[in-house]
């Protein structure tokens, strides 16, 4: 909208005021606009009179790429680009803006005012730059071209995923793209001891994070879906929607006359109701192994057998990363932190278990029958010399 239809829409009553305003000596030609944040009136480029002279050109913001994946824990790039059609011949005076609208705030269908939630991760301009919350001191501008405001975050959490905005500001003139930022890990079903349907919201939140893991997104168990996963048991998402996965349709199961697809209970009472959980688990920074050359263990006896071999024992979401992300595969049953038995296949074959890869589970037998145990080894011990191969 032109400065000009701005002023026109607006009330009568203010319409005069601003009016007035412009009127008064030395207010020639100032504009009172929206500044986002960024006091535009301070960047304003023209003849240094407060006037603006676009004159045609047109600023433009742009990315390579919708969407970016990275592990946990690592150096990830989100590209952001900016340039002028036509081309400049005297540089102007511009701010970026970094915003995030976190995964767990995000719909299928994002609306066009979800980003008033939308949280500051930075704000730049020139070599003055400031990050915010969680971000400070892990994010900055990568500034390896002119026009590139791509945002180099470290040491990526889980959290950390949603979507981008990339936004360029030019006097009163602004553009912005946004990028989707995703962790590659694994999605798996998780429920408790006492049988499915035993979790609201939040102790489903809680019992994802003591497994390593966190409440899947629904972009999360879209992919874990679209990869091959069917469970018929529905469970909390990350934004307090309830769905389950079907790659084959069945009865009890949304029935056999339904497309294959996510089935959705959507946005249930986060308090009352009760279902199981879809976890996310992305990658360790260590490593899980089977512990070898050992008899087999009860529940306590697994617990201290990694702690004399310098580790814990290995939790759920720990395991699964380690299948999907690194390829664990062993054709043997042991514990876990959070009492369950369960082993890893990648290459399905006779005598362990279905023809199709995964992390085979036992549930939770009592704790007194005797199992092998998987065991987590931090990055700490590697950096010891310590290295514990699968």
């Amino acid at each position: 909208m032109s400065f000009a239809a701005a002023m026109l829409s607006l009330p009568r009553p203010l319409l005069v005021t601003c009016v007035y305003l412009l009127l008064l000596p030395g207010c020639q030609g100032r504009i009172f606009g929206y500044t986002n944040g960024f006091h535009y009136q301070d960047i304003s480029n023209g003849n240094g009179h407060g006037e603006i002279h676009f004159n045609g050109i047109r600023l433009h913001v742009e990315s390579p790429q919708s969407s970016v994946s990275a592990t946990r824990g690592s150096t990830v790039t989100l590209p952001c680009h900016y340039h002028y059609e036509p081309e400049l011949t005297i540089p102007r005076k511009t701010r970026v803006k970094w915003s995030w609208l976190p995964a767990n705030t995000m719909t299928p269908q994002v609306s066009a005012d979800a980003f008033l939630k939308e949280t500051e991760v930075m704000v730049a301009m020139g070599s003055r730059h400031r990050s915010y919350g969680s971000f400070r001191g892990r994010v900055r501008l990568r500034r390896s071209a002119p026009g590139d405001m791509s945002l180099v975050i470290n040491e990526l959490q889980v959290n950390d995923t949603g979507r981008y905005r990339c936004e360029v500001i030019d006097g009163l003139e602004d553009d912005s793209v946004t990028v989707d930022l995703e962790l590659r890990g694994v999605v798996f079903p998780y429920y408790s001891q006492k049988g499915r349907y035993h979790y609201n919201f939040f102790r489903a939140q809680k019992e994802c994070q003591d497994q390593d893991a966190t409440l899947a997104t629904f972009e999360q168990l879209f992919t874990a879906w679209e990869e091959g996963l069917d469970w018929c048991n529905a469970g909390w998402l990350a934004d307090g929607t309830v769905q389950y996965p079907i790659t084959i349709p069945r009865d009890g199961c949304g029935g056999k006359n339904l497309a294959p697809g996510l089935r959705s209970y959507g946005q249930r009472d986060r308090v009352l109701h009760r279902y199981d959980a879809f976890c996310f688990a992305a990658s360790v920074k260590g490593t899980v192994y089977f512990l070898e050359n050992t008899t087999k263990l009860n529940f306590t006896e697994a617990i201290q057998a990694c702690s004399s071999d310098g580790s814990q024992i290995a939790k759920v979401g720990q395991l699964y990363a380690a299948w999907k992300l690194m390829g664990l595969d062993h054709c043997d049953a042991g514990w876990l932190a959070d009492g369950s038995v369960r082993y890893p296949i990648t290459k399905a074959r006779a005598n362990c278990g279905p023809s199709q890869p995964g992390v085979r589970s036992f549930g939770f037998p009592p704790q007194y029958l005797k199992f092998g145990v998987y065991c987590y080894r931090s990055m700490l011990c590697f950096n010891a010399g310590q290295i514990k191969p699968y």
